[in-house]
């Protein structure tokens, strides 16, 4: 049974940058038959259509159908053919646009997310990282992340001020500041080469 305090769909129906920053501080869970995974969402990246980074930027194909979808579904696809990065799909079905969970700090089924990715450590920290820890997989692509076993919940409002900077790991549109993480926090993928904004603010978003 999915928590109560699961985000519903309208929470995603916005402009990703803002659900980015929503975002950090909240829980990402995976439940498998081999148990349950979570880590607390410490890094994100926003993308929108207008963006030539974004994977709707030149209109939808079979492989980004998802991004196009309805706000609240599970965007997941190969990288550079290796690496499965999880977004979450925002704003209205047809826009084209997205949230990167970039970084997650480790919280329950820490052994399991070590045997998966065959180390001790440096299990989270990284869009790539945090999916082989949790066992997510490509077959989850348009997975709903408001009802099922793939879902993010409301997390306390992080101790350390959020911060945007220059997106990363990217060849297009690094120059814009949507990549939000949480200063001091050692989970993240990589510390900020410069701070664009620093003291943003969670919403207030009510479930």
């Amino acid at each position: 049974m999915t928590p109560t305090n699961v985000f519903p769909a309208t929470f995603y129906d916005r402009d990703p940058r803002q659900v980015a920053v929503d975002l950090l501080g909240c829980m990402l869970v995976h439940e498998t038959a081999a148990g349950a995974a979570s880590g607390v969402i410490v890094e994100t990246e926003a993308y929108r259509p207008d963006d030539p980074a974004c994977h709707a930027y030149k209109g939808p194909t079979l492989r980004n159908r998802t991004i196009f979808g309805r706000p609240g579904l599970a965007y997941v696809y190969l990288s550079y053919g290796v690496h499965k990065l999880l977004n979450v799909v925002c704003e209205e079905e047809g826009i084209g646009s997205a949230v990167l969970i970039r970084a997650l700090r480790p919280l329950e089924g820490v052994e399991l997310m070590r045997r998966r990715r065959k180390r001790r450590d440096l299990l989270c920290n990284g869009p790539g990282r945090l999916t082989q820890a949790l066992g997510i997989e490509l077959s989850q692509d348009g997975e709903d992340l408001t009802d099922g076993a793939l879902y993010i919940s409301w997390g306390d409002t992080p101790e350390g001020e959020i911060l945007a900077t220059t997106r990363i790991g990217i060849s297009r549109g690094t120059e814009l500041p949507w990549r939000y993480l949480v200063e001091g926090e050692r989970c993240v993928s990589a510390s900020p080469k410069m701070v664009a904004e620093r003291g943003l603010r969670r919403g207030s978003f009510t479930l």
